[in-house]
């Protein structure tokens, strides 16, 4: 029987990768619900060739094209099975009629859905690391509550989460977290860098968000923080490895000086494939590394100083889940204004540390997800407030 796949992100890099993993496997997948942002055109493709049940984009406007441009179609869908807005994206992240579904929002739009689809006790299949950042311990416990098997996407953590399979009765000493040190590793950052020189990223195809996000190294602050959380590990044992390659996707090292590392090629499909299928392997036609041919993998130590965004997420892991909500506020802000060309890159960070700064004073209990939601927009206004001066 095929497994029913709910894909939350659809027309994002994560979102088409899966639907390509599912395309090469029509024997083993079938989409039952696809959820998308803005990009209604694609949407439409997609439920063209995948014909879903259920179907999301963000407003009214494009609901109503969607519906009208797919009645003329093959696809046979109703009107009540097109959702749209706030309350839209609330029902439809409670409709479980999915074996697995894959969380691939941006940002902490994330949060509550998955928050939801986690209540119907099945897969999700993480790649929005928002959630776990910002969620923290709430979503581990939730995910407990509910026996629902959270399975990380992230090449990384898929690395680790694959170095681990066999490996539950022997306690993790480090984790050694692999990083591409981004398009600026080793480039003087100064004044003027254009969005254009950003999004190029040496060896991953990412959407803008991520893709500045490696550029700063914040990813890889947010993946330390996710790593703590998936393998239950103190931030001391998760040490980032800078490796330009990009061939070594991370490691684990055991008690008694074992390292176990997973090496593959820089296609974000197999570990897509890996989660979707888990904990069985999906042949495909990707090009393999050949061992030959790789005449060094380097290993450096990342430059606090030069990437200060990393420093942020080790001391927000320190201070608790408020200040983890806070950082990732001040960094979706300020990484939307760069984008948008309403500040510079090396900006960035400092309203991530000047936002931090202005909160350092108060320590915020986190109980919920209404409480999470508050802090953030405080956080995202007081963001707003220092680019606007």
């Amino acid at each position: 029987m095929r497994k029913k796949v709910a894909i939350f992100g659809s027309t994002g890099s994560i979102g088409t990768s899966t639907l390509q993993v599912i395309r090469n496997n029509p024997h083993l997948f079938e989409v039952v619900t696809l959820v998308a942002g803005s990009n209604v055109d694609l949407l439409i493709e997609q439920a063209k060739e995948f014909m879903p049940k259920y179907l999301y984009i963000k407003d009214a406007s494009n609901a109503s094209k969607l519906f009208n441009v797919l009645k003329n179609s093959n696809v046979s869908i109703s009107k009540e099975n097109i959702f749209y807005g706030e309350t839209g994206m609330e029902e439809i992240s409670s409709i479980y009629e999915f074996d697995i579904a894959v969380s691939a929002l941006v940002g902490i739009a994330g949060l509550k859905p998955t928050y939801n689809l986690i209540m119907s006790g099945k897969d999700i299949a993480l790649a929005n690391k928002e959630v776990l950042v910002t969620g923290g311990s709430l979503i581990i416990e939730h995910a407990k509550k509910y026996n629902a098997r959270l399975l990380t996407v992230d090449s990384e953590h898929s690395a680790i989460m694959q170095c681990l399979e066999g490996e539950k009765q022997n306690p993790i000493e480090k984790i050694l977290l692999t990083a591409s040190g981004g398009p600026f590793f080793t480039k003087d950052l100064e004044p003027g860098i254009t969005v254009e020189n950003v999004l190029k990223h040496p060896t991953w195809k990412m959407g803008p968000k991520i893709t500045v996000d490696s550029a700063t190294l914040m990813n890889k602050g947010f993946e330390v923080i996710e790593a703590t959380l998936l393998f239950d590990v103190q931030p001391k044992q998760v040490q980032v490895v800078v490796h330009r390659q990009s061939i070594v996707h991370s490691a684990v090292q055991f008690k008694d000086g074992t390292i176990m590392a997973s090496l593959g090629p820089t296609n974000m499909q197999i570990p897509i494939a890996y989660a979707l299928n888990f904990p069985y392997r999906i042949p495909n036609n990707l090009q393999r590394v050949d061992l030959f041919q790789l005449l060094n993998l380097t290993f450096e130590k990342p430059n606090p100083q030069k990437f200060p965004c990393l420093r942020y997420a080790y001391d927000a892991l320190e201070h608790g889940l408020d200040a983890q909500i806070i950082l990732n506020a001040a960094n979706e802000f300020a990484v939307g204004s760069f984008l948008s060309r309403k500040i510079d890159f090396i900006t960035i960070p400092l309203i991530i540390q000047k936002t931090q700064e202005i909160f350092s004073s108060t320590s915020i209990k986190i109980d919920s997800i209404q409480t999470i939601l508050e802090l953030d927009a405080d956080a995202r206004k007081k963001a707003a407030c220092l680019i606007e001066r």
